[in-house]
């Protein structure tokens, strides 16, 4: 009881380490001005703000730059700099202090290295800048590798490289390097990945990234690109299509683009670069492309067998995943020839039920959508109404009929009111309750 109870209070206190030396016990606190007044733990990487406070330089950044409050913490006065300064001496004397308490578990923390500067950054980019006129590709290279890595060192590095024009110079660069993609092939993949790491772009950077030269070189990176540079120009892409209708028009004349994505789908890489592909595709088939350009691209994407790929990928997938493809398959679904694969196909129907009510309301919409089309066009083509009598065997009338009660769209309540409808008119001879819905009544017997 007495060594639970220990336990316990040790974990209540992190700045407390015990030592038991025979028999007597030893505690260690840590000095309050060694730990930061917002997280009260000892400090890693201790800076002073403008107020003379010191606090650990992750919790301040947070409560500065995440948080968005130019205040101290603990004095509540106005910072009349947002730029914490290193406290070298107190950050000497935890570690001092580190060393001396070691046998009670302390381990010395390691000293920080220096954050960038808004004029390093601007430094290296210009350097970038230099050296695109120069065509020095090597030199470009070595500069976004660094520029990278000091990104990646923490939070505050990688806001204070954005905001000093990242974006706005990497994608100049892209354009420039575009021209002979073949030759600068591996700077156009690093120079990608640089761009990833400022994702999403604003309208600034879309509206002004992706000339009709740049786009060839996507779709020979989406080709023949490495697994890393095939992943990056998608996400990349993705941002730039959403742009305007000019570029998506741009991106389908090229030959080869629609088979390039389609095979990231069919070949997939990881689960981001479906992501980004899927709504890639979907900025593609939908309603505000021309009809003409539309059919075309949904044509290439039938014969490379999409359909089946996505209704497979129904079957077991996360929420943003299943969303995305319902959201395809709905426009896949808008000429007959898509229409024609979804419902030759033996799992469409069971999966388009399953969906209904269960993953989001956007997804249920897809759902209804599809559904709806099918019926359609069933009847379009004198079949029996065999849509509708497998929805009724699955369940779905009385999820169609509970969704009318819930709430959603009005284009959905009137097509979820047809199917029922055609639903009801098969009520009387088939078996329309599905006994998951009735797993928790206790049985009589």
């Amino acid at each position: 009881m007495i060594s639970a109870y220990r336990n316990r209070r040790a974990t209540r206190n992190a700045n407390k380490i015990k030592k038991v030396t025979n028999r007597i016990e030893v505690e260690v606190t840590v000095p309050e001005h060694f730990q930061c007044p917002i997280s009260l733990e000892l400090m890693k990487d201790p800076v002073t703000l403008s107020t003379g406070i010191t606090y650990d330089r992750e919790n301040v950044e947070k409560w500065i730059y995440e948080d968005g409050k130019h205040t101290c913490p603990v004095t509540g006065v106005a910072l009349t700099s947002l730029e914490p300064v290193p406290n070298h001496t107190i950050r000497r004397m935890i570690q001092d202090w580190c060393v001396e308490n070691k046998s009670y578990g302390f381990d010395r923390i390691p000293t920080p290295r220096a954050p960038v500067s808004s004029y390093q950054v601007a430094e290296i980019l210009s350097k970038i800048v230099e050296m695109r006129a120069k065509r020095n590709g090597e030199g470009v290279m070595e500069l976004v590798v660094k520029i990278k890595n000091l990104a990646k060192e923490s939070e505050r590095n990688m806001r204070c490289i954005v905001s000093n024009g990242l974006a706005h110079v990497l994608s100049e660069t892209f354009e420039a390097f575009s021209g002979d993609s073949k030759e600068n092939a591996s700077i156009l993949e690093e120079l990608l990945s640089g761009l990833t790491l400022i994702l999403p772009f604003d309208h600034e950077i879309k509206s002004g990234f992706g000339s009709n030269q740049s786009l060839h070189t996507f779709v020979k990176i989406l080709k023949v690109g490495s697994l890393t540079g095939r992943r990056n120009a998608v996400l990349v892409l993705k941002e730039i299509l959403s742009s305007n209708q000019t570029k998506l028009h741009e991106f389908v004349e090229i030959e080869g683009s629609i088979e390039a994505l389609a095979k990231l789908i069919m070949e997939p890489i990881e689960s981001t670069t479906t992501n980004a592909t899927l709504l890639a595709i979907y900025q593609l088939v939908t309603p505000s492309t021309s009809f003409n350009q539309k059919k075309a691209v949904i044509t290439t994407f039938l014969d490379m067998g999409l359909t089946e790929k996505l209704i497979e990928m129904l079957v077991d997938c996360t929420r943003s995943v299943c969303e995305k493809v319902l959201g395809l398959l709905e426009g896949l679904c808008s000429i007959d020839e898509g229409l024609e694969k979804a419902y030759t196909n033996a799992l469409m129907v069971p999966v388009l039920v399953k969906k209904l009510l269960r993953v989001s309301d956007i997804a249920t919409e897809f759902s209804v959508s599809i559904l709806w089309k099918l019926s359609r066009y069933e009847n379009t083509i004198g079949e029996e109404e065999s849509v509708a009598i497998e929805a009724l065997q699955l369940g779905a009338f009385q999820k169609l009929l509970l969704l009318l009660q819930v709430g959603s769209s009005l284009k959905t309540k009137e097509k979820a009111g047809d199917l029922l409808k055609g639903m009801n008119l098969h009520r009387g001879r088939i078996e329309c309750i599905e006994s998951m819905d009735f797993k928790n009544l206790k049985r009589p017997f």
